[in-house]
Parts: C-alpha cells; structure tokens; sequence
C-alpha cells in the first residue's frame, strides 16, 4: 500500500473519530435565542426566565436577542436562515407559525416545513382590555360604545398579521363593530401606547398585560381562555360569549431552522422541559398567567400545523389582506 494511500485512511479513521466527539460537545458555547419581537411584550418575558436557568441544564448560557417588525417575521427569517448547528434558534409563536405566513404570501417563510419544532414551552390566554379612560367598562357597555361610535375607536396590536391583529379582526367580525387598526412593531410597544392612553384598545396576551390589569392602568373586557381565569373571575371567556372562533390562545414554542440534528434537538428540549420544571421558573411563568405545555418535538409539530391550517382558512374565508 502506497504512503498516500495510508495517509489518506488514516485521515478518514480520524475524521471518523471525531465526529461523534464533536457531535457529544454540543452546546460547546452560548446559544442565541432570537425573540422574534420588541422587548417587554409576553414571548420576550417568558423566554428570558427559560433563559436566566437553563445553563444549569444546558451547560452553557442562552443569550436573548430581539428582533421585531412584520409582526414577528423578521426574527422568523433571521431563525429559519440561521446555520443548522443549535447556536441560533428561535421562539416560534402563533403570529409566527400561523397568522402572519396566512395573511403575507411575502413572509418568506412556510411554518410547516422551514423550521425544526423543539418544544412548546407555554401557552397563555389573550383578553381585549381598554384604557380607564374608555366609556366601556365590561363587556355589553364595551360593545355598546363601539356600535354607537363605529368610526371612533382604534386598536393597538404587535403587528400586521399577529395575533392580536388577527384575533381582533375575528372579534369585529363575531360581534359586528369596527376598529381601526394601528399595527406596531412589537406587543410591547403596542400596549405601552394603549397604557399611555395614545390608543384606547388591545386585544393582548395576558401576561404581559397583567401587570397593568393589576395596577388599574388597564380594564379586562373579555379573556381567550378555556374558562374564566381565577384573578378575574367577572371577565367572560369569548366561549361564554358565543364566539368559540376567537377564544384561542397564544403559545411560545422554541424551534430552530430546518435540519437540525436529532441530538441537538434532544439536548434543547431535555434542558428547555427541565428548566421549566424548575419550581422558580415555574411560578415565575405560571405568574402571568400562562401554563407550562413542556411537549415533545413531534407534538409541537403537530401544534404548527394545525394552528397555521386554522389560520390560514379564517384568512380565506374573511379575505383578510396584509396592509
């Protein structure tokens, strides 16, 4: 056997050798985990708890990066783009996964098949809330007020395409009043603009808009919930109300860009689902209001599909166009 011949099975011995080395490393450094919105608003909030202790499970930290506008599509690109190695992944959520790639043919993406589903972490109820200056208190003067003035009123939501833009326009539709919509580039500037009083209504996740709920800066008018949340048990579920089509929740799933390793997969949901069993992350989650889901790959899959085939028919059978 000629010297360059040996050489060049000894090389592909050692390369052998080394990839499962290499494989078994991951996480060999930080992972960043891209927010597909503006700071403050309920993905950015659950997420950085996953992320303040997961290194304890994951052995090395998860960095949080925002990156907003589109109502979430930008992050989604960035995430789907990314290197399949586990180093960037991404929150996926319904405005990502469903609505927004529903109503924009221009999103860029496919939600069934340009990610890797890892695990649904939670998923929470949304409400319509007002600002203590709106006439409306509770839902029938709410209703009242709007048919009375049906040119009058506006309402914030994280983006063209999200959901609260999308879930507000199935309100408007359900109870037959007219809004105006001002789409923002984040839930987190939408409902500091409705706290402040510059827009009188939001149809937002409920853990981010709790706080406000709390301090009395904001009215709860009805809630997507399967039943009437325990802090507020005056405010109807859309359900009570004869609206089944809009009471669905959110939920913040973390994926990664198509072709991820299995291993890496694994390695993320076992650190991920064990973090959330954490008794403090858990409170501090549970908290918002929001329940832990924890899932398997394949279940958050299956839960992708189906919200974006849910969303894609409600924006064909409405013709809901993208602004």
């Amino acid at each position: 056997m000629s010297i360059t011949r040996r050489l060049m099975l000894a090389t592909a011995a050692t390369i052998a050798l080394a990839a499962p080395a290499f494989a078994q490393a991951y996480p060999a450094k930080p992972v960043t985990v891209v927010v597909p919105f503006a700071p403050g608003g309920t993905t950015d909030i659950i997420m950085r708890h996953v992320a303040a202790k997961v290194q304890d499970a994951f052995g090395q930290p998860m960095i949080v990066e925002n990156k907003g506008g589109a109502g979430g599509a930008i992050g989604a690109n960035f995430t789907k783009n990314a290197p399949a190695d586990g180093y960037s992944l991404g929150v996926g959520t319904v405005s990502t996964t469903a609505t927004v790639p529903s109503i924009d043919p221009k999103a860029g993406y496919n939600p069934t098949t340009d990610f890797t589903p890892i695990i649904n972490m939670a998923a929470t109820p949304n409400v319509i809330a007002v600002h203590p200056s709106f006439p409306g208190k509770d839902y029938k003067s709410f209703i009242d007020e709007l048919k009375k003035n049906p040119d009058k009123y506006a309402y914030a939501s994280s983006g063209t395409g999200g959901i609260g833009h999308l879930q507000t326009e199935l309100f408007k539709m359900a109870a037959g009043v007219k809004m105006t919509h001002i789409p923002y580039k984040g839930a987190g500037p939408a409902l500091n603009d409705v706290v402040a009083g510059q827009v009188p209504i939001i149809f937002d996740n409920m853990p981010s808009a709790i706080p406000h709920i709390r301090a009395g800066k904001l009215i709860p008018i009805a809630v997507a919930a399967p039943e009437r949340l325990k802090d507020f048990p005056n405010v109807p579920t859309f359900k009570e109300l004869g609206m089944e089509q809009v009471n669905r929740p959110a939920y913040y799933g973390v994926l990664g860009p198509k072709g991820l390793p299995k291993d890496v997969v694994d390695k993320v949901n076992a650190a991920v689902k064990k973090t959330l069993a954490d008794p403090d992350v858990k409170k501090k989650i549970e908290d918002t209001g929001s329940i832990i889901l924890a899932n398997s790959p394949e279940e958050f899959a299956k839960q992708i599909e189906a919200e974006f085939a849910t969303y894609k028919k409600v924006v064909t059978d409405n013709n809901i166009k993208p602004e």
